[in-house]
């Protein structure tokens, strides 16, 4: 019998990324919502609000969060145990109610090190509520700085509860080889935007200050108001191809996880990294919303509304999904006035951030207990704020 072999057609690598890479999706969404007339009004008005109201902010508030943190020492936590089993859990709550997951990363690879008890693992995964606290921080700072004490105090209860129940070293894994140091050299993305930042950061701030002050561009002139838009959507762009060309995106960590660190590590590349993560997310929540309102007719505010008593229950859902992608629509929904704080307090405590991937990796019975342990606070709280009124 013959058979017939085709010849294997080889992609070259650039093509090969652009057909993996699923974080392209949302620009080329973009980019066909642009295209499309009837939705290219929305669509601009989308991005530039998520550009002006929320990446300006965040970019600023990053750059005076790093160069803050940069002076704080990172102290060792068994060092801290022996001292006093409370001082530590607490010192692990403080690490995670910090926005990002650096802190969190740091207390779990501490506790596979033999350096920090699982209490303290709970404490730092209950109190974290990763990158979306710089989301939330920067929008309604009021509100961030009380969900960070919410998680701090909520994370040294569990913690203590939990090394009152457990021994220190429980769940540890014998042995692991797993480093989280994982550095990558900046793309010729991430390079490019970094000079377009440079340039419109400054202007930038203050348009969105004066937005913020409810300035109305159209009273001045039609002319800048249109300008205005078409800046900030053109911004917004630039942020979301940056995200998406700046990693492969093929797995669901690489889609909803933050970069790698940069080598040398850089503050600013760091800032910039985070920033475009933010506003990616945040761009793809404010365009689903748009779609659901405009053209499906869901009225996603009315509908939990009708529905308040299930909102706390499915922010703690999302808060399971590992990554800072999915706590950023939840806090993005709050911003917009959709769900309760009690859902955002649920979700916030519920939620590990990005420190849930290396903690599957290190230590995966640890993560999947300490993250159903987190859920019974999250519960607690988010239903004890609902019934409170908030």
């Amino acid at each position: 019998m013959f058979s017939l072999s085709l010849p294997k057609i080889s992609l070259p690598t650039s093509t090969q990324f652009i057909m993996s890479n699923k974080r392209l999706l949302l620009p080329l969404f973009l980019l066909v919502c642009l295209a499309y007339p009837p939705m290219r009004t929305l669509t601009l008005a989308a991005m530039s609000d998520a550009f002006f109201q929320v990446s300006v902010f965040v970019a600023a508030t990053l750059f005076i969060y790093y160069y803050v943190i940069d002076r704080l020492p990172k102290l060792e936590l068994g060092y801290l145990s022996q001292k006093s089993p409370l001082l530590e859990v607490s010192f692990a709550s403080l690490l995670g109610a910090l926005p990002g997951c650096g802190g969190a990363i740091i207390v779990v690879t501490q506790f596979t090190k033999g350096q920090a008890s699982f209490g303290s693992v709970v404490a730092v995964l209950t109190a974290t509520m990763g990158d979306a606290a710089f989301l939330l921080l920067a929008t309604k700072p009021v509100e961030g700085l009380l969900i960070m004490f919410i998680g701090l105090s909520v994370g040294i209860v569990s913690g203590s509860l939990v090394n009152a129940l457990h021994k220190p070293d429980h769940l540890r894994p014998a042995q692991n080889d797993y480093t989280d140091d994982c550095l990558s050299q900046p793309s010729k993305a991430l390079i490019m935007s970094k000079s377009i930042w440079q340039v419109v950061l400054i202007p930038s701030v203050m348009i969105a200050i004066m937005i913020a002050i409810n300035t109305d561009f159209n009273s001045l002139n039609t002319l800048l108001a249109d300008s205005i838009t078409l800046f900030g959507a053109a911004m917004a762009l630039v942020a979301v191809a940056t995200w998406a060309f700046s990693s492969k995106g093929q797995s669901y960590q690489e889609v909803t996880s933050e970069e790698e660190t940069i080598s040398p590590p850089s503050k600013l590349y760091k800032v910039l990294q985070d920033t475009h993560f933010v506003t990616a997310w945040v761009v793809a929540s404010f365009m689903l919303f748009e779609i659901l309102i405009t053209f499906a007719g869901v009225d996603l505010k009315a509908w939990f509304a009708h529905y308040a008593y299930l909102a706390p229950l499915i922010a703690v859902v999302i808060g399971f999904l590992p990554g800072c992608g999915p706590q950023i629509v939840v806090t993005t929904l709050y911003i917009q006035g959709i769900i309760p704080f009690s859902a955002l307090a649920a979700n916030a405590i519920s939620n590990d951030g990005d420190a849930l991937f290396p903690a599957i990796a290190m230590a995966p019975r640890a993560a999947f207990v300490a993250t159903i342990y987190s859920a019974v606070p999250a519960i607690l709280v988010g239903y004890g704020l609902y019934f409170y009124g908030l």
